[in-house]
């Protein structure tokens, strides 16, 4: 992972300070390109142990068209509790409970669960039903009958519904290409917190791509990230510090069950992780 590592260091030595949305200040770079060549090896970084359950997962959930928390709760994902939390402690129904509280109420009761995990039409909405159009259905459609097309794309930026997400999305439109009998991805993703969110987009978008590729009858190209806003909170440089201090590994191979020929037919039990090797995980703040 040279690109991700190349990337913190020019953040570090470039990158201009910025205050944001969250109150927590950033160092930023704006237009930063990384690509990975998918046969190398799956994208995952071994500087720092990255939570791939909490990928799957999530991958899956957008691909489900789903967008209430509770799938991800039931599985043990957290990394989108605080936002519809956030929203719940405006509501009327807020009682002092803590985020914790919040979460097992979510898991443990389905109608407030529908009431408060909903986190409005975030990426599985758009992505599944795109006013009216199911994109990643007519994605994989185009890709079949017509791989030479420069309008393979997908978009979770839809203007007319962003007041109504909790969180606007960060990675925001993906366009596909097919050479040779090979699928490629490019990502553009307006706003990226590297330490924390960079990672798993990273892995998502690969995984995704290599998803597609299965289901299409290609073979596996690069993955290329495009990153507008580039950002290392100032709560994070420490941990981000730490990682410039260890050496990189060997990637990981990422096994895809091949009996699998439908984009919504995958499990979590379809992806198995093999020779991961990384250095310890490290924790650092969300900033909500």
């Amino acid at each position: 992972m040279k690109q991700y590592k190349e990337l913190l260091e020019r953040v570090l030595a470039e990158g201009k300070k910025k205050e944001d949305r969250t109150g927590t200040g950033t160092i930023s770079v704006f237009g930063h390109q990384m690509r990975f060549r998918l046969d190398d090896g799956f994208p995952l970084l071994t500087t720092k142990k990255v939570f791939l359950k909490g990928i799957i997962h999530e991958l899956l959930w957008f691909i489900k068209g789903e967008t209430n928390i509770k799938y991800l709760v039931d599985n043990g994902v957290k990394i989108w509790n605080e936002w519809p939390y956030e929203i719940f402690k405006k509501s009327d129904a807020f009682n002092g409970e803590s985020l914790e509280e919040f979460v097992e109420k979510v898991r443990t009761d389905d109608e407030f669960a529908r009431a408060h995990g909903n986190l409005g039409p975030v990426y599985g909405k758009q992505w599944r039903n795109f006013c009216g159009v199911d994109q990643l259905s007519e994605l994989i459609s185009q890709i079949k009958a017509s791989p030479d097309s420069r309008r393979l794309i997908i978009s979770a930026w839809n203007p007319s519904e962003l007041t109504d997400m909790a969180l606007p999305p960060c990675h925001c439109f993906m366009q596909f290409y097919v050479s040779d009998g090979r699928l490629s991805c490019q990502l553009y993703q307006r706003s990226g917190d590297i330490f924390l969110g960079v990672p798993f987009n990273i892995a998502s978008y690969a995984l995704f791509t290599m998803m597609i590729a299965q289901v299409c009858g290609l073979k596996l190209g690069d993955f290329v990230h495009t990153l507008g806003d580039a950002h290392i909170y100032t709560n994070h440089l420490e941990q981000v510090r730490l990682q410039l201090s260890r050496d990189e590994r060997a990637l990981p191979t990422m096994r895809i069950n091949p009996d699998v020929k439908d984009i919504f037919s995958f499990k979590y039990e379809d992806f198995t992780l093999e020779n991961y090797d990384p250095h310890p995980a490290i924790k650092g703040a969300v900033a909500v």
